[in-house]
């Protein structure tokens, strides 16, 4: 029996979270990926199989700023997606860590989300 890698296990972690998650039209699901250098945030209608919005690290005024994955920079991202959000007339929503530990980055952008007016 040979020992799963650390993206493995992620993997089987999402895999197993997103059984129960799933992000319709009305309530779509708030999806995080971390990565070392990186933050990426969507907001997604799975009946759809759409991406309704998305932020990341990797947009022009961020990185401008040298935002990368850290806690700082997850707190602005859940700013500029809750901002968003609010925009395009969505509330309420799923959130789905990605398979990640709900602390650090994923905790600091949640928190910053919540802060912001979005409800899940």
């Amino acid at each position: 029996m040979s020992k799963l890698t650390k993206k493995q296990a992620r993997v089987r972690r999402h895999n197993r979270l997103r059984q129960k998650i799933s992000g319709t039209a009305e309530i779509p699901r708030l999806c995080v990926c971390r990565t070392g250098k990186h933050i990426y945030v969507q907001i997604i209608d799975d009946v759809a199989q759409r991406t309704l919005l998305s932020v990341s690290t990797l947009e022009k005024e961020l990185r401008e700023k040298k935002f990368a994955a850290n806690q700082a920079s997850a707190v602005e991202l859940g700013k500029m997606i809750a901002s968003r959000a609010l925009a395009a007339n969505l509330k309420r929503m799923v959130f789905d860590r990605g398979g990640f530990t709900y602390h650090g980055c994923v905790k600091a952008l949640a928190d910053a989300a919540r802060e912001a007016g979005l409800e899940f």
